[in-house]
């Protein structure tokens, strides 16, 4: 299998981000959105002390991945789950800790560029749009049989669609001869149903419909809710949280979970903080970092992106991982 080359959102600033906490012989990352391992390889590369743990629920983008890092040997590992799984993944690993962990939120390249995946609205194609394509229902399965009041919820929730209610009664009224299977029957009811004023503005007048769907088909910021703390608690001393979003729920989540992280929990008019009052966690980054003009006339991707980083400076109060400790 020839493996695409995509250009990783920020690679060299994520980079950089990483490079503090993976210096260390042994030190171990983890990439819980391996796609088509671009920021792993960055990694093996640039950062040679290090071991790299690549998570994808797609069996597809690991394979990839895999012949992509095979030269890599041992230093790469892909397995086969959900973000939210990184407990139980670094458990089978034999993992109390890890050094630094990566989240490159959204969909991938690859699953956008493969026609049959149902993701891109530019393609007639089934309408499926699940990232582990073995597991769940698809997207034709949502539309055919949530009700008006929940698609409504879906589309202004995660699509920020203005017109979700008009969009969720026309497809409840339409399914009931003619059920959705193709992606350009959807393109189709949208294009009737959106008037044309608004058509001609803001994009595709489908992309906000294919993003709500993506994300509740894959149940995207449930399982991100999830996994950030999860990888909070994961990192060592020195240990650090990456994280790039691209939409606008995605970053206030990561935002309050880091805010969260690194609160000073004293009274504001304290002098001094007590000992052991001390957040664990500081943040790496002042606010969410951008991609610049540059970055995106060369990835158009880069155009949404928001970038935060944290690193823990203290130990778990439920851990007791410290430096130093055998892996």
């Amino acid at each position: 299998m020839t493996t695409p080359r995509h250009a990783p959102v920020l690679l060299d600033r994520v980079v950089a981000l990483l490079a503090p906490a993976l210096e260390a012989p042994g030190s171990v990352y983890v990439d819980c959105t391996l796609g088509l391992g671009g920021h792993s390889e960055a990694v093996l590369e640039r950062l040679p002390q290090a071991r790299v743990i690549g998570i994808d629920r797609d069996p597809t983008a690991l394979e990839m991945s895999r012949e992509r890092l095979a030269s890599y040997g041992d230093r790469f590992t892909a397995v086969h789950a959900v973000y939210d799984e990184l407990p139980e993944v670094m458990g089978s690993l034999g993992l109390d800790h890890v050094d630094a962990v990566f989240f490159d939120l959204g969909v991938s390249s690859m699953q956008l560029d493969v026609r049959d995946r149902g993701f891109a609205y530019a393609e007639d194609a089934p309408l499926d749009m699940r990232m582990d394509p073995t597991t769940g229902r698809t997207a034709a399965d949502l539309l055919n049989t949530a009700t008006a009041q929940e698609l409504t919820r879906i589309l202004r929730e995660y699509g920020e669609e203005k017109f979700a209610s008009r969009i969720a009664r026309e497809v409840v009224r339409r399914r009931e001869t003619t059920p959705f299977s193709t992606s350009a029957d959807l393109v189709e009811l949208l294009y009737a149903t959106i008037p044309a004023p608004a058509r001609r503005t803001g994009g595709h007048p489908a992309k906000r419909t294919f993003q709500a769907l993506r994300m509740a088909v894959n149940d995207e910021l449930a399982v991100l809710r999830r996994a950030i703390p999860e990888s909070i608690e994961a990192i060592g001393v020195g240990g650090r949280v990456v994280v790039e979003s691209y939409h606008s729920l995605e970053d206030r989540l990561v935002k309050r979970a880091f805010a969260d992280a690194t609160r000073l929990d004293v009274p504001p008019d304290l002098p001094f903080v007590p000992e052991g009052a001390e957040p664990a966690l500081r943040l790496v980054t002042r606010g969410a970092e951008q991609a610049d003009e540059h970055e995106i006339a060369e990835n158009p991707r880069a155009a949404s992106v928001r970038l935060r980083a944290v690193e823990r400076v203290l130990p778990s109060s439920s851990s007791s991982s410290s430096p130093g400790v055998a892996r």
